[in-house]
Order: C-alpha cells, then sequence, then structure tokens
C-alpha cells in the first residue's frame, strides 16, 4: 500500500514508455529532515525501504526522521527496520528454513484454515552449493563421481527441496551442479531495480551465509544473517539492526602490472582489520574504485566477513551496467535500473568532498604487491617474497605466539609414507578435529569461525590419489592445491591468469607431483566455458587441476580425503604441510583436519605453488621446478601479463553464454532431474533422519499463551552455569556428529550407520538431531561441575540421585517431563561468533526459559528473542560467580507479566539452606516488536498468527 508521507512519493516514466511510482530521497531532503544528499550511498538505499514501507506500526515517521538525520559521528543508539527485497539462502542454512515454512502449512491445515496462506512473502533463492565434496580429483571423471556421492549423501534432503519448488510460489531452486550462491546471485539472481505494483525500488537483500556481501559490488545493499533473521525477512518482517557507522575508503591509482585483484584484497583485508571496522559499513569511493572493474570489486565486496565489516559496498556507475550487459540482463532491465538510480542521485563513484563518512581511509592501489595470507588468518597478509622466512619462523615459534612451536632443526628433516604393498596403517587418520574443539578469543565478531569442518564425515570412500609408493614428505610441503571459491572464480581475470600460467608450464615442462590433491570449483559453469573456449583447459587439466564440482568445496571444508598414505604419515610425523587456496577463509584445521597451515592466494600462485611443491621456496628468488632439458623455470617465466588476459577477456564476457546456462537448470542435470518427492502445498513428513516436522507448533493456538497471570518463571533449575565468551559454536551443533553422543545415539538407534552420519551441518532439518547437540560441544565447561569439559549437568529434578551427572540433554527431557522450568547463567560476550539459528532454537527446544549473562553478542540475543526465550542481564558487575549460584538453588522470575523493552526484572535465588536473595537483572528485550515477538513464544507463532487472523 502506498503512501504519502512528506510528499516523497513521485512519478517516473521509463525508456520503455511505462509510469511508475517511487519514492523520492531529494523529497526528504526538501522537507528538511537532512543533507540526504550528503549521506553515504548504503545509507540512502536503507533509507528508500524505510521510507517506501513506513506503515506507522512496524516502521513508523521516527524512524524515517532518525535515519534521514544520520550523522558520521552520532551515538548509535536507533534500531534500523528494513524490510529486504529479497531473501538469498544456500542450502545448509536454507533447508531449516523450508522446514519450518512447511512446519507452519502443517499448522495451518490442523486448525482448518488455508495452508496456501503460508508463503514467502518477498521472493526467496535457495543455491545447493555447500554439500559438494572433493572426493575425486585429478582426473576428467571427478566431477561426475563427485556429485554422484553428493546425490548418495543428500538425496532426502534434496527430495525435500524438490517438495518446496513446487508448493511455494515464491521460492525458488538453484540445483546441484550450477554454482556457489554468492557467484549465482551476481551473475544472475540480481536485476539492479524490482517492480511491484506500480513500485519501482532498488534490490536489497539479506542471506544466510556471511559473504552474501559479495553482491554490495553492484550497488545492492545486503549481507549475511542468521536463519532467524533470514525467516523474519522471508516472512514480512523488517530485519533490525543498530544504525551503523559508515567507514569511507578512498581509492586511488591502479594496481601494477602482474598484481592481481587476490592481492588487493588480501591487503584491504589486511588495512580494515587493523582500523577496526567491525559491525561498521565500508564504502569504497574515489578514483582507484571507480578505475575497478565489477569482478575486482566483487572479490573485495566478497570478504567483507574477514575484514570484519557488515558490508564493502561500492555505488552504481558505469561499470555496474557494463557488467549488466556483459551478463546478460535484457536491456530494459538495465534503462529501468540506470535511470532510477540517476533519478534519485545514487549514480555514480563518489569523489573526495562529496559523503560525509564517519572516517576515511586511504589507500594507493598502486602500492599493492603480490601476496599470500595466513596461515591460520585471513587478515594475515604475507609478501610474496616474505612466505618462506614467514613460516619458518612460525614453525618454532610458540603456539601462544601464534606458532606451530616444534624444534627448529626438524624442519630440514624427511618423512617417508609406508609401501602399501607391504604394510597397513599403523594410524587412524579419520580426522580428530571437530568444530565443537574450536574456540573463540573474547571479543570476536561473530562469523571468526563460521562452518570450520562443517562437513560431510568422510566415507570409506578412498582418495582417488594415484599414490600407492613410498612418498617423501616434509613439513612445508603443498598437499592441497585449489582454485575454489566464489571470491576468486567470480573474477575472469585471475581464472584466466591461472589458465595462462598453467599453460607456459606445461610448455616449459612443468608438473605437479601427484600427491597433491589439486581442484578446480568454479562458482558457475561460465567459468569452464570460458576456459575452455580461451583454449587454457586442457593446460589445467594436465596440471591436474580438473573440474571437481561446482561448489563451495575446499573454501568450506569439503576438501575430502587425502591419498591415505599422505594422510597417515602426516599424522603419524606430526608435519606442518600446507594448503594453498584462492578461497577467503583459513582458520586453522577448516581446510583439512590434518593440514595445518593455510595460505590464501589468488588462482595463478595456487598453480605455481602446486607446481613449486612446497611453501618453503622464495618464488621471487628461486625457480619454481626444472623444466625441459633441466633448465630451471623461474615464476617470472610464466607469469602472463595484464596485455595477455586481457586478449582472453572477450570468452568471458559473452552475453549469450550466461542467458544459455542461466535459461535451464534441468538441462545437463540428470542426477537432479531423476529426484522424485512428494507434491502438493502439504509435505506429508516421511521417516527421516534428515527432515522431519519440528515441534514449534505443537498444540498451537490462535490467541498465544504468555506469561502474563502466571507470577512469572518460578521453581527454576539451573541447566547448565557457564563462563565469559561462550559461543554459538560452543552452544550449537556444527561439524562431525560423534558415535557416543546424543545424537550419535539417536542416529545408531535409527539404524543409521556411522559412515553415514554426514554432519550437523546437513541435518539441520531435523530437530531430533540438533536439540541433541545443543550444548554437547566437547570443549564447553558447566561450572555446575568444576573441572569439567563436555554437554554434561548435574540434575536436580525430582527424582534426581544425590550428585547425579548426565548429559545436557537427558538432563533437560527429565526436566521437561516434570514441568520443571530450566534457566542457563553465563558470562559476559555471551552467543559470539557465527549467527547460527539453533543456538537459539536447540535453546529453546530443551525447555530453558531463561538466558542469564552478563552481556550478549548482539545477532544470538535478537535470536533467544525471536524463538521465545528471555535473556536477562546482571548488572553492576554481579554474576553468577559473584553470586555464589552452584546450581542447588531454585530460581523464580518475578516482573515479566506486563514485559516492556528493558525494563527491571527480579531474579530471586531459593538457596539450600531456606535463605533467599533478590537481584535485579535488566530484560534485553530491547524493543517493542520483541515484546509482541516473546508474548508470543516467538517470531514464527507471531508471524504465524498475524497470518492465520489475517
Amino acid at each position: 500500500m502506498t503512501h504519502t508521507l512528506f510528499n516523497t512519493l513521485k512519478t517516473l516514466q521509463l525508456p520503455t514508455g511505462q509510469s511508475v511510482q517511487y519514492y523520492a530521497l531529494s523529497a526528504l531532503e526538501e522537507a528538511g529532515l537532512g543533507m540526504i544528499s550528503r549521506l553515504p550511498v548504503s545509507i540512502r538505499i536503507i533509507l528508500e525501504s524505510v521510507l517506501r514501507n513506513y506503515d506507522d506500526q512496524k516502521i513508523t515517521q521516527a524512524h524515517v526522521t532518525q535515519l534521514a538525520g544520520w550523522q558520521p559521528n552520532a551515538a548509535r543508539t536507533h534500531e534500523i527496520p528494513f524490510v529486504v527485497a529479497r531473501i538469498v539462502l544456500q542450502d545448509f542454512t536454507g533447508v531449516p528454513l523450508l522446514v519450518d515454512l512447511a512446519a507452519m502449512r502443517s499448522a495451518a491445515e490442523r486448525l482448518g484454515k488455508d495452508p496456501k496462506r503460508i508463503e514467502p512473502l518477498v521472493p526467496v533463492d535457495l543455491v545447493v552449493d555447500h554439500s559438494v565434496q572433493v572426493d575425486y580429483y585429478g582426473d576428467k571423471n571427478a566431477l561426475t563421481r563427485n556429485m554422484e556421492m553428493e546425490f548418495r549423501r543428500n538425496k532426502e534432503r534434496y527430495q525435500f527441496i524438490k517438495w518446496g519448488m513446487q508448493a511455494f510460489d515464491t521460492f525458488r531452486v538453484v540445483p546441484p551442479g550450477i554454482g556457489i550462491v554468492h557467484q549465482v546471485n551476481l551473475e544472475y539472481l540480481a536485476r539492479g531495480v524490482h517492480q511491484k505494483n506500480g513500485l519501482i525500488y532498488p534490490d536489497t537483500l539479506v542471506g544466510t551465509d556471511s559473504h552474501t556481501t559479495m553482491i554490495n559490488s553492484i550497488g545492492v545493499v545486503g549481507w549475511g544473517v542468521g536463519g532467524i533473521e533470514a525467516e523474519a525477512g522471508m516472512l514480512g518482517q523488517p530485519v533490525y539492526f543498530l544504525t551503523p557507522d559508515v567507514v569511507g575508503v578512498n581509492l586511488t591509482g591502479k594496481l601494477r602490472e602482474g598484481v592481481t585483484a587476490t592481492d588487493l584484497v588480501l591487503t584491504i583485508t589486511e588495512m580494515l582489520r587493523n582500523a577496526k571496522v567491525v559491525g561498521k559499513f565500508v564504502e569504497f569511493f574515489g578514483e582507484g574504485a571507480a578505475s575497478l572493474s565489477l569482478p575486482d570489486r566483487a572479490t573485495i565486496a566478497n570478504m567483507a566477513p574477514e575484514y570484519g565489516a557488515t558490508m564493502g559496498f561500492f555505488p552504481v556507475d558505469d561499470a555496474t551496467l557494463q557488467y549488466f550487459r556483459n551478463t546478460g540482463r535484457t536491456d530494459g532491465e538495465i534503462q529501468a535500473f540506470e535511470i532510477y538510480f540517476k533519478t534519485q542521485g545514487l549514480y555514480g563513484m563518489p569523489r573526495t568532498g562529496q559523503i560525509d563518512y564517519s572516517q576515511e581511509l586511504h589507500l594507493d592501489l598502486s602500492s599493492i604487491v603480490p601476496s599470500l595470507a595466513g596461515p591460520k588468518r585471513p587478515q594475515d597478509r604475507i609478501a610474496l617474497g616474505d612466505l618462506k622466512s614467514t613460516f619458518t619462523e612460525l614453525f618454532s615459534k610458540p603456539v601462544t605466539e601464534n606458532g606451530y612451536g616444534k624444534p627448529a632443526d626438524e624442519l630440514a628433516h624427511s618423512y617417508t609414507t609406508r609401501d602399501t604393498g607391504h604394510s597397513d596403517s599403523e594410524v587412524c587418520v579419520t580426522a580428530p578435529f571437530n568444530q565443537d574443539e574450536v574456540t573463540l578469543p573474547p571479543g570476536s565478531e561473530r562469523n571468526f569461525t563460521e562452518l570450520v569442518n562443517n562437513h560431510p564425515t568422510l566415507d570409506p570412500v578412498k582418495a582417488n590419489g594415484k599414490v600407492n609408493h613410498p612418498t617423501e614428505l616434509h613439513h612445508g610441503d603443498v598437499l592441497i592445491a585449489a582454485i575454489t571459491s566464489c571470491t576468486n572464480t567470480s573474477n575472469p581475470t585471475v581464472l584466466i591468469a591461472a589458465g595462462l600460467l598453467a599453460k607456459k608450464a606445461v610448455e616449459k615442462g612443468l608438473s605437479v607431483k601427484k600427491h597433491i590433491k589439486t581442484s578446480l570449483a568454479p562458482g558457475s559453469r561460465v567459468v569452464t566455458e570460458y576456459l575452455n573456449a580461451a583454449g587454457l583447459m586442457p593446460y589445467l587439466e594436465q596440471l591436474g587441476f580438473n573440474l571437481a564440482g561446482y561448489g563451495c568445496t575446499t573454501c568450506i571444508g569439503n576438501s575430502g580425503p587425502l591419498p591415505e598414505i599422505i594422510e597417515e604419515c602426516v599424522v603419524k610425523d606430526d608435519l606442518i604441510c600446507s594448503a594453498v587456496l584462492s578461497g577467503n577463509r583459513n582458520f586453522e584445521a577448516r581446510i583439512h583436519a590434518n593440514i595445518r597451515a593455510n595460505f590464501l592466494a589468488s588462482p595463478p600462485l595456487v598453480v605455481a605453488y602446486a607446481l613449486a611443491g612446497t611453501v618453503l621456496k622464495d618464488l621471487t628468488t628461486e625457480p619454481i621446478g626444472m623444466g625441459k632439458d633441466n633448465q630451471p623455470v623461474w615464476l617470472k617465466d610464466i607469469w602472463p601479463s595484464s596485455a595477455e588476459v586481457e586478449s582472453l577477456m572477450k570468452f568471458a564476457t559473452q552475453a549469450d553464454t550466461f542467458r544459455q546456462l542461466y535459461s535451464d537448470f534441468t538441462k545437463d542435470l540428470p542426477l537432479w532431474n531423476e529426484i522424485t518427492s512428494v507434491t502438493g502445498k502439504l509435505y506429508d513428513w516421511p521417516d527421516s533422519t534428515y527432515i522431519a516436522e519440528p515441534p514449534f507448533f505443537q498444540d498451537f493456538t490462535l490467541q498465544p499463551a504468555t506469561e502474563s497471570g502466571s507470577g512469572g518463571i518460578r521453581s527454576a533449575r539451573a541447566l547448565a552455569i557457564f563462563g565469559d565468551s561462550v559461543t554459538t559454536d560452543h552452544i550449537s551443533p556444527a561439524g562431525a556428529i560423534k558415535e557416543t553422543s546424543p545424537a550419535g545415539t539417536y542416529l545408531l538407534a535409527n539404524h543409521v550407520v556411522k559412515a553415514d552420519f554426514n554432519s550437523y551441518g546437513s541435518r539441520r532439518g531435523n530437530h531430533h538431531v540438533m536439540m541433541r547437540g545443543t550444548f554437547a560441544n566437547v570443549r564447553i565447561k558447566n561450572l555446575m561441575i568444576p573441572g569439567s569439559e563436555g554437554g554434561i549437568t548435574r540434575y536436580r529434578g525430582n527424582d534426581a540421585i544425590e550428585g547425579e551427572q548426565m548429559s545436557i540433554y537427558d538432563a533437560a527431557m527429565r526436566y521437561i517431563k516434570q514441568n520443571i522450568p530450566t534457566v542457563v547463567f553465563a558470562g559476559k560476550e555471551y552467543g559470539t561468533g557465527s549467527s547460527r539459528d539453533w543456538a537459539a532454537k536447540g535453546t529453546q527446544l530443551l525447555g530453558v526459559r531463561a538466558v542469564i549473562a552478563e552481556s550478549y553478542e548482539r545477532i544470538h540475543r535478537s535470536n533467544l528473542v525471536g524463538m521465545g526465550v528471555l535473556p536477562l542481564q546482571f548488572k553492576d558487575n554481579v554474576n553468577a560467580q559473584t553470586l555464589g549460584i552452584t546450581g542447588d538453588e531454585l530460581f523464580d522470575i518475578q516482573g515479566i507479566d506486563t514485559i516492556q523493552p528493558q525494563q527491571q526484572v527480579t531474579l530471586i535465588i531459593h538457596s539450600k539452606n531456606g535463605s533467599q536473595r533478590e537481584v535485579p537483572l535488566l530484560c534485553r528485550i530491547d524493543t517493542a516488536i520483541e515484546v509482541d515477538y516473546y508474548r508470543h513464544g516467538g517470531i514464527l507463532p507471531y508471524v504465524l498468527r498475524q497470518l492465520m487472523n489475517g
């Protein structure tokens, strides 16, 4: 429904002759709301959404005036209600959202309502990209065999996704084998502007993956959020976030010969980390920004999570429109895009002095040098010529100083794998590492270790490396060389450079050792089209960089197993070996559980280090290897020039290729076409350990049952007492499922053999698995049992035996059976880490009514409210330890009958000796809409009641 607030509704004539309406930002300036034309471009785009979606309920006039009056360095106290134009999902995080939608339809049916009322109110695109793993590599059949494995592992999930495709009108799926969500979003899904009900407005979105920011490169405002936030946006609710600072980065100059966009983004990541831009918007401007190609901008925007920013935004300009033409968008779309942004004053790359930023930084592009980053963090940039010395130094440096703590003289040792013809393995090479064992330092931002090792458990499938003879290994050896990740495979300049380097290397007689796991996993089928058209693919294949899959693969840890004798030797002799990849994250054990040094690099450098075989070779002063006639070959001999790359760029900018490959998602995908599923608007919930109807809407009624009149929470028990910096990785299931865990026990009881456990990530659609993993991290410390580690607690139910210990899950189930409410106590920064929605969902399903902490990570606090769990905060430096809480007590929480944002409530502690104390707490339900969410038992029941009662 349109409105005329501040006389902002105007008419725009499109080049096609069509008249559309839009909300003019200039009218806000004319109305005296502020200097709108000097606001950062990203803030103006969000302001347009706030203005357009004004309804005087969720979005009020005050919201519009507050954002229109944005000041560069004001105190940030106001939350912005941001209604997005669309949602993008990847399959690990998207399947649980689809499960919730299906469950809401089932609830509607039980209420006698039309299930079709449950429909995403904005378009939703799910791209299946997180499930393919590099089990097979180095030959022409790798792609086919990896996809066969992917479909065997994920058949039940894919059947469910196929049901969703036909059940919802506004829910689309990009099947496996097409590409990576962010590259597909950039090349195909993004349209620049949307038109609906006679209105034209900018493309905006949120996505359930932190690297959603890649879309910022084409002037689209969007970032990664947790699943609960995405569900809210999907169902028409605003996504709330605190008004941000905006850091302007002035790029000047031009990149020098031989320097790539990867070198640039690693430098920017290092620079912005040091500038502490965590939680801020970053907006690039200046002549240097204008000179960058769109794919170079995409590489920079993609790594916003690595430099800590909410966004890495580039305004729309001529380069944006040219990219739209090159990627096959229609003339009508491009014309509407251009005229709208020009009319709104949003077009063109700002220059110095035109925008008021919170802070301005400067980077001269001519200062960038060839670089890598690692071995454990993406912000730790290393100049190419310093890699050998850096690794050498870190090898013997103490672990407390980010080193490996090995004796320096071991660096020169060599180790030989066993002869498979004469002996059997003496060690287990199954990955001993699990994300559950990763802990974050205090203050780490939410996406720091997202999806570390969150990949399928390694099947009995053997790695297909052809390594059966004894092989000599050393510290620093490269064991994985992967051209992977949308960060770089969206950029044809670095892909063509990799192909040209491979061509020159082959022509000079260089080769890659057979024990190095090489793979090419681009983010789009367009990449292989232009590499073939340019004649470069055969040379990459000769070096082992055969196509392994179209998906995230190595970048998210789906690197698959190494040849058995190689991995066995690495484990047995504790080797510090390396992976070199064109990805965006390299936390220790993320890439592979047994590879401890991981370096991010441009695709041509990935090929170069595969050829060198070690990071203990200075490629600026030492030859890569010996070529024909036993002559040394240097990096400069095979590094392609800018002119050589440019001469082949025509193959990567064929609009017809993009149109052809994105026109039909069923062509050449027989495995997907063979997947069968049920049809209809309701899902029938067959028995499955992957997909199950969640209990969020059991006994659902059209009117909420609230705490009102109940006297609050009474006679609660402590389920757990935690210290500081408990992360969502501690709280929420991630990584491999242990056989002895409650989730493993459940799977075994349901006839799933250990080899088919897969990961928690792949089973996020089954609450039985996920709730059993909640608080089950092997490194979590419950202070109710001093000195303990793991998800155990002391049970204090009515039938408890004195001192009885059990898993947190088992204790929670017994409390629920006896109708005993539970609370969780925690210290500072509760819920830091990635914005994993199951950290809140699992908490709710374990019967936890309130979490009482010293402080919260913003997103996790919001997610708790979104699941109907009450977040409370200690005041005045009080905590569970200063109060002497042990878990023997009973707890009442009073003052929540008529709850208001940030009101004071009272915790009453009933000690075992009969005494009681009253402790004031701050209720961290922060906004009026959160009060509504909480009263309804969470955001999903709130929305469902709105839809059913509407």
